[in-house]
């Protein structure tokens, strides 16, 4: 095997996560973990009991970065740092992951509109024996909807893929009135955060 010090794997689905490493100029490939209920799943993203939605984004993000290394490791091909991330939406301690149905969706979003919630992305990369871990933290605020809207929104489609069921970039931005933190950590990878954690394993984006 040869070693990449310029390039990236990505053990994400997310295409807004390609599309903010695009962003910053990070080149990367796509390295897929398993997800498909006919297979086990190579990470187990049930949050645990009592688990703080902090301590599960960063639980989830590292789980994914290493199975991610794992898998590389089984390839014949060019070694490069593996990058992993996990949102979370939290309201207090409770965790909202990406809604199982529509009744579900409907639900996630009738609790979040009207309140303050919290977005948790945590990010990880490995390679070698390094490992390292980033927490971004953000606050967002949804005015309250009827459920006439909500419902309007999840026929849409754009709820159903993303934690807290909605996404900041898409339709529900007519929802939310303010927001402290970082956009793209809201989208679901902390830009920011991401480049220093570049930076350590010798990948510069500025």
């Amino acid at each position: 095997m040869t070693t990449s010090d310029k390039q990236i794997y990505l053990a994400s689905r997310s295409t807004r996560r390609r599309e903010l490493l695009h962003q910053i100029g990070v080149g990367h490939e796509l390295l897929l973990l398993r997800e498909s209920a006919k297979r086990s799943a190579d990470v187990d993203e049930t949050p645990h009991e009592h688990e703080a939605p902090r301590d599960y984004a960063l639980r989830v993000a590292s789980d994914k970065a290493k199975a991610g290394l794992y898998a590389m490791s089984c390839r014949a091909g060019v070694l490069k740092p593996v990058l992993a991330a996990d949102t979370t939406v939290a309201l207090g301690d409770r965790i909202y992951g990406k809604p199982r149905n529509v009744k579900n969706a409907e639900e996630i979003l009738s609790e979040l509109c009207g309140r303050e919630h919290t977005v948790i992305t945590a990010v990880a990369i490995g390679f070698a024996e390094r490992f390292e871990t980033r927490v971004s933290v953000s606050t967002v605020v949804m005015k309250a909807q009827s459920a006439a809207a909500i419902s309007r929104y999840i026929q849409s489609g754009e709820p159903m893929d993303k934690a807290g069921a909605y996404g900041v970039q898409g339709r529900a931005a007519a929802f939310i009135t303010r927001i402290e933190g970082s956009y793209s950590g809201i989208m679901g990878l902390p830009l920011a955060e991401t480049a220093e954690l570049l930076a350590l394993f010798g990948i510069e984006v500025l």
